[in-house]
């Protein structure tokens, strides 16, 4: 007797086997996207800790945006809660960029493309003055560079920051995709996912376990 519940439960188990290490495989690969997603969507930013770091081709410099009117001194980088007035401050790593000519300038995300958006898709934009909504004209900031926008509208915005030698013989150019409103949900669905995942693998071996 024991012999056929050995035999018509060994398929069973297997099952339970089987069905546990897919749905632990789903949950990992889920979760792996959504991260690779968000990782891959910085553009020239770089979140390191507390801070962003803007690379503008070699060099780098300390990036932070400030929405003085409503959250005070607190700072943030590639997501502005709020479409309201914005501080944007570039704090030079390199000193060599304090002695070259910055350029600033906000376009509205037309690409299609969001935070994936590069410097190869704003070169394909025939006409970025139609869709420009902040300019700050070449100019040495030599200490800290800053500009300040009034934000009507959230939705997605792409910064583009040149910087070019006195000399104009060298031109680097930096391109960060922000979102302006908050719209931090947009990877929560696969993390939520991935855990339902991972709970049906979980109920699967505690079933598993009671039928051993």
């Amino acid at each position: 007797m024991w012999f056929k519940v050995l035999i018509y439960s060994q398929p069973c188990w297997c099952y339970h086997r089987m069905m546990t290490k897919n749905i632990r495989s789903a949950a990992l690969l889920v979760f792996c996207l959504a991260l690779a997603q968000q990782t891959m969507g910085h553009g020239s930013m770089t979140p390191e800790g507390d801070i962003c770091i803007l690379e503008i081709g070699y060099l780098k410099a300390h990036f932070k945006t400030y929405l003085p009117g409503s959250y005070g001194h607190e700072q943030f980088c590639e997501t502005l809660p709020e479409a309201s007035e914005a501080v944007f401050v570039m704090e030079y790593e390199h000193d060599s960029l304090a002695e070259m000519m910055i350029e600033f300038r906000i376009i509205r995300e037309l690409t299609g493309k969001r935070e994936f958006t590069r410097e190869k898709d704003i070169k394909k934009i025939d006409d970025l003055e139609s869709i420009t909504v902040a300019y700050h004209p070449p100019q040495r900031e030599p200490d800290v560079f800053s500009i300040t926008h009034q934000f009507e509208d959230p939705g997605w915005y792409v910064g583009i920051i040149t910087a070019r030698t006195l000399a104009l013989d060298e031109t680097y150019v930096a391109v960060f995709p922000f979102k302006v409103g908050f719209t931090g949900y947009r990877y929560w669905p696969f993390v939520g996912f991935a855990i339902a995942l991972l709970g049906s693998a979980l109920y699967y071996d505690s079933r598993r376990e009671r039928s051993a």
